[in-house]
């Protein structure tokens, strides 16, 4: 038989290190840029539907908006873990990073403004409701002493309110 003379086989190569390399944390920083300039103009979209009074409207973006929520946090994640090195490796990276997201901050702090007006706005029509619905089903009764008389709980009849629109 033939043999061949075994050749040596090349050294398996060596594990990667568990460390990011300065590319990756930049491809990070960038996808995290991506991401929040997504989420704003979601927001800004929004926002601009609440203010509107286009409730519906805003809601359709919720799915949209969820998913580029998970994609920002993954991406904080990842680069708070390499902090140290992207400060060391690449200073003018990160505080291009921190004033952009203290513009997203800013524009989240708008957003949240608006729908808790919103969302005061709406609670107080639906109190207003509820007190003209309770004021008309209770019963106007005197006591003896010529009196209003407080009506029980029994006369109190609650409203029921959908939470679709």
């Amino acid at each position: 038989m033939n043999q061949r003379p075994q050749q040596p086989r090349p050294a398996a190569p060596a594990a990667r290190p568990a460390t990011k390399t300065p590319p990756d944390v930049a491809r990070l920083a960038n996808e995290l840029t991506e991401v929040m300039s997504a989420l704003l103009a979601v927001v800004e979209q929004e926002t601009e539907f609440v203010r509107a009074g286009k409730i519906r409207e805003g809601m359709r973006l919720e799915a949209q908006k969820s998913d580029l929520s998970r994609r920002y946090m993954l991406a904080v994640e990842h680069l708070k873990s390499m902090q140290k090195m992207l400060s060391q490796t690449e200073p003018e990276l990160l505080a291009t990073l921190r004033r952009h997201h203290e513009t997203f901050r800013a524009m989240l702090q708008v957003n949240l403004t608006v729908l808790a007006t919103a969302h005061a706005v709406s609670e107080g029509i639906v109190r207003g409701v509820n007190a003209e619905v309770q004021r008309r089903n209770i019963p106007n009764t005197y006591t003896a002493n010529g009196q209003r008389a407080t009506p029980g709980p029994r006369n109190m009849t609650p409203i029921a309110v959908s939470r679709t629109l």
